[in-house]
C-alpha cells in the first residue's frame, strides 16, 4: 500500500522519493519549447521597418500572420517536412517514366499555406506601395519556420519576371503561376490551376560559368522568341524538379538562350526530361534538387536568341533577393533561440542572460540580425520603386552586396546561437542543427561569394553610376555618426585607384555592405542599436568573434529589443 502512495505522490511531484528513497530524475532549469507565440509581434525591430519602409498597411496582415505561423501544430510542420525527407521514383509500378518526387504531408501543407498567402506571387498582382516590402516580411517570418520550402516559392516568384520578357508565353502562363493556389499533383499543366516554377542552369564542366553550357536547343520549326525547341543534354543541379516547368539556358543556333520547359507536353505525354537521382544536401533537406538529363525535352525560347544569360538574370536577380530575406530569417530564429534559452536558465547562481559576458554575445547577434533584416527590406523598398533612377541603382547593386555579406555572415551567426544554447543545441531533436546545416546554403547558391563580388567589380566598371548612388545613400545621413563618416571617406579614399579591383574584391564588397548597414541602422534603428553596431563594425579594431562589443553599449535595451520580456 505504501508503495502505490509514493507513485501517487511522484506523479504529483518529481521531487518526491519513491519507497526506497531514490527519486533521481527531476528536470529543472531547463525551458520548454519556444512555441505559440506571435513571430511578428516578437520583433520590434521588423515591425518599425515595415512601417519605415512603405507597408504600414500591411502590419495588420502580417500580425495575423506572425500568430499562424507561431503555433505549435505550425512549427512542428517545419520539423516533420526536414525529419521525412523526399522520395524519388524514376517509374510508376507497371514501368511508365514518372518522375515523381513524394514528399511528407507536413511539406504540402507548409507549402499551400505559403501559396494560399500569395508569397510567391503578391507583388505581381497587388501592386501597390510597400508590395515588395509587405512580401519581404511574410517571407522573412516564413522562413523561421522552415527554409526548404522557400526554394520553390522563390524560383517560382521571381521566374515572372524572365517570362513577361516573352509576352505571348507570359499570357499562357502567368496566371497560373500567379495564381493563390497549390496543387503538387504530378500532371500536366493544362490540368491545373496553379502551377510551381523550378530552374535549371548550371552544367558539370561550367558551374557558374553557364557560358560553357553545352545543353544544345534544336529548333522543332520556326525559330526565334516563343518558339519550340527540344533540348538535349543535361543539368547537374536542378532546383525543385518537381515543379511543372523550369527556365533552363541551353545554347541554340544564335548563341546561349533561355527556355521555358514543361514537367509534361500539352499533348499529355511525358517530356523526356529525366531526372537520374536527387541530390544529398547537407542542409535543406526538406527540398529536393536533383540532376537531368534533357533527351529531347520540348521547351519555348523566352526572350532574344543569344541572350539567355541578360534574360535569365531576370529571374537570378530575384532569387539573389530571396537569399537575403531567407538568411535574415535564419539569423532572426536562431536569436530568438539563444536569448529564449539563455533567459530560461541558469548557471552559477544566475539567469545566462543576466551575465555580462552572454549578455555582450547575446547582443552582437541580436545587432547582426537587426542589421541583416533592416538592410532587406531596404532592398526591397528599392523594388517597389524602380522607375526611381536611386532606387533602381539600390535594387541592382544593394542585392549584391547583401547576398555577399548577410548569406556568409549567417554561418557564424548560426554557430555561435547554438553555442549559446549549448550541448543541448547541438542535439538533432531542437532547431539549432537544422538552422545550422541550413546557414550556409544561401551563400552557395545562386552564385558563391567570389560571384557576387565580381558582379560588384564589374558595377564600378560599368555602371559608375550606380556606384555614385550608393555613395549618395551612404551620405544622407553624414554627420549623424562620426566613425561611419570616417569608415566612408576611408572606403572612398581606396577606390580612388580601381587597377587592382579584382584582388581586393572582397575587401571592398565587406566594406561596402558595412556601410549600408551602418546608415541603414543610423537612419532607422534607435540610437543604442546605431551606435552599437558602428563601435563594434567600424572602428580601428577587426570585429573577430561575436561577443566583443566595446565598453559603453546598452546590452539590455539591445536584448529587450530583440525578444521582449513577454515572449520569454
Amino acid at each position: 500500500m505504501s508503495a502505490i502512495k509514493n507513485v501517487v505522490l511522484l506523479q504529483n511531484s518529481t521531487a518526491m522519493p519513491d519507497a526506497y528513497g531514490a527519486a533521481t530524475h527531476v528536470v529543472e532549469n531547463q525551458p520548454t519549447d519556444l512555441v505559440n507565440y506571435n513571430l511578428f509581434k516578437a520583433d520590434i525591430a521588423l515591425s518599425e521597418s515595415v512601417n519605415l519602409e512603405g507597408a504600414v498597411w500591411a502590419t495588420e496582415d502580417l500580425n495575423r500572420f506572425g500568430a499562424l505561423i507561431g503555433t505549435a501544430e505550425y512549427l512542428e510542420l517545419g520539423h516533420l517536412a526536414n525529419k521525412f525527407q523526399p522520395e524519388f521514383d524514376t517509374h510508376d509500378r507497371y514501368g511508365r517514366r514518372v518522375d515523381q518526387v513524394r514528399f511528407h504531408p507536413s511539406y504540402h501543407a507548409l507549402m499551400r499555406v505559403a501559396f494560399e498567402e500569395g508569397i510567391h506571387s503578391s507583388p505581381w498582382t497587388d501592386k501597390r506601395a510597400g508590395a515588395h516590402v509587405a512580401r519581404a516580411a511574410k517571407f522573412y517570418l516564413l522562413s523561421q519556420v522552415e527554409a526548404g520550402h522557400g526554394c520553390p516559392i522563390a524560383m517560382t516568384f521571381a521566374a515572372a519576371r524572365a517570362i513577361k520578357m516573352q509576352p505571348d508565353l507570359a499570357a499562357q502562363w502567368l496566371p497560373k503561376i500567379t495564381a493563390r493556389h497549390y496543387d503538387p499533383r504530378n500532371v500536366p499543366a493544362e490540368q491545373k490551376q496553379a502551377l510551381t516554377i523550378g530552374m535549371a542552369m548550371t552544367e558539370k564542366q561550367g558551374g557558374s560559368d553557364v557560358r560553357a553550357n553545352a545543353t544544345r536547343a534544336i529548333p522543332v520549326g520556326i525559330e526565334g522568341p516563343g518558339q519550340a525547341y527540344e533540348l538535349v543534354g543535361h543539368k547537374f543541379f536542378v532546383s525543385a524538379p518537381m515543379s511543372d516547368a523550369f527556365l533552363v539556358l541551353a545554347q541554340a543556333p544564335g548563341g546561349l538562350s533561355c527556355f521555358l520547359m514543361p514537367r509534361w507536353r500539352p499533348d499529355g505525354s511525358k517530356n523526356p526530361m529525366q531526372v537520374q537521382r536527387l541530390k544529398k544536401k547537407m542542409g535543406n533537406t526538406s527540398n529536393a534538387a536533383g540532376e537531368t538529363e534533357l533527351r529531347g525535352a520540348l521547351a519555348w525560347m523566352v526572350g532574344a536568341e543569344g541572350r539567355g544569360v541578360s534574360t535569365i538574370i531576370e529571374m537570378v536577380a530575384m532569387t539573389r533577393f530571396d537569399c537575403m530575406i531567407l538568411s535574415s530569417g535564419g539569423m532572426r530564429m536562431a536569436l530568438t533561440q539563444a536569448l529564449y534559452h539563455c533567459r530560461n536558465r541558469s548557471a552559477f547562481g544566475k539567469l545566462l542572460s543576466d551575465q555580462p559576458l552572454m549578455q555582450n554575445v547575446l547582443a552582437d547577434l541580436a545587432l547582426e540580425s537587426e542589421a541583416a533584416m533592416s538592410m532587406t527590406l531596404r532592398i526591397a523598398r528599392a523594388l517597389d520603386h524602380r522607375d526611381n533612377e536611386h532606387e533602381d541603382h539600390m535594387a541592382r547593386l544593394g542585392t549584391a552586396l547583401g547576398k555577399y555579406w548577410i548569406c556568409k555572415r549567417t554561418a557564424q551567426h548560426a554557430c555561435e546561437a547554438m553555442e549559446c544554447v549549448g550541448g543541448s543545441g547541438f542535439m538533432e531533436d531542437g532547431p539549432m542543427p537544422r538552422l545550422y546545416r541550413e546557414a550556409p546554403l544561401n551563400a552557395i547558391w545562386e552564385g558563391c561569394g567570389n560571384v557576387q563580388c565580381l558582379d560588384v567589380v564589374r558595377v564600378f566598371r560599368k555602371e559608375p553610376e550606380t556606384v555614385v548612388a550608393f555613395f549618395n545613400e551612404i551620405s544622407a545621413v553624414r554627420g549623424l555618426h562620426a566613425l561611419l563618416d570616417r569608415y566612408v571617406d576611408e572606403l572612398q579614399n581606396d577606390l580612388i585607384d580601381l587597377s587592382d579591383m579584382e584582388y581586393r574584391a572582397r575587401d571592398i564588397v565587406d566594406r561596402m555592405a558595412l556601410s549600408f548597414q551602418a546608415a541603414q541602422l543610423v537612419r532607422t534603428a534607435p540610437s543604442f542599436v546605431a551606435d552599437a553596431f558602428c563601435r563594434s563594425r567600424l572602428d580601428s579594431r577587426s570585429h573577430h568573434q561575436y561577443g566583443a562589443l566595446p565598453r559603453g553599449v546598452d546590452v539590455v535595451a539591445i536584448l529587450d529589443r530583440a525578444l521582449p520580456s513577454q515572449f520569454e
